[in-house]
């Protein structure tokens, strides 16, 4: 099978649902849910982050949706399983089938879910659909050079650091960051598994 064949279809929108968590494709009926969650820490406000200001987030859903419909997005909204609530949103991007690759990004979540399961749970179910279901060869991360402490969760996951890209894209007020590249391969995804999956079974997976 050559590589052009190990997505085995294109990614089309999907529930991954486990671990305490469910991603459920994004629709703009979420729009009001997500402001609520982008409102709780006011995330906005961090001049590193996408995340929509008030006002913003059917615009946001809009851009993500024409993603999806040109066939390099999947959005997800993320709902936690106890409360019930959309505590914010992830998907997959950059999807080209190509040469099996996509990365995983545009992922934030209100402040009192950060630092929970959360984000573990979902970087699972991730991985294993993009994995296991649609024959990624390699799951990428990007985020920028200041943001700290994404790039401390994206190592935490067991992901590769494999440089920088300089001046490489707009910040939200008009300054141009550096990014910092990641990246997992299909044979690394196994212990990565084991690691997640310990991770959460663990009081307080973070």
């Amino acid at each position: 099978m050559n590589t052009s064949e190990q997505f085995l279809q294109p990614p089309s929108p999907v529930t991954l649902d486990g671990h305490g968590v469910r991603l459920v494709p994004l629709q703009r009926e979420h729009a009001p849910a997500l402001e609520a969650a982008a409102a709780d820490g006011e995330l906005w406000k961090l001049r590193i982050t996408s995340v929509p200001e008030p006002g913003a987030a059917s615009a946001y859903i809009d851009a993500a949706l024409q993603g999806r419909d040109a066939g390099y997005m999947l959005p997800f909204a993320v709902l936690e399983e106890s409360s019930g609530a959309i505590v914010g949103t992830t998907r997959y991007h950059d999807i080209l089938p190509a040469v099996a690759r996509l990365e995983i990004g545009y992922t934030w979540y209100a402040r009192r879910w950060q630092r929970s399961h959360v984000n573990t749970a979902c970087k699972l179910l991730l991985l294993q659909h993009a994995f296991d279901t649609l024959g990624a060869k390699v799951v990428g991360w990007r985020t920028d050079n200041f943001n700290h402490a994404s790039q401390r969760a994206i190592e935490r996951l067991g992901a590769h650091r494999d440089g920088i890209i300089r001046h490489h894209a707009l910040r939200r007020d008009g300054s141009v960051r550096d990014t910092v590249m990641y990246s997992l391969l299909e044979g690394e995804w196994r212990e990565v598994r084991k690691h997640l999956e310990y991770q959460l079974a663990r009081p307080h997976a973070a």
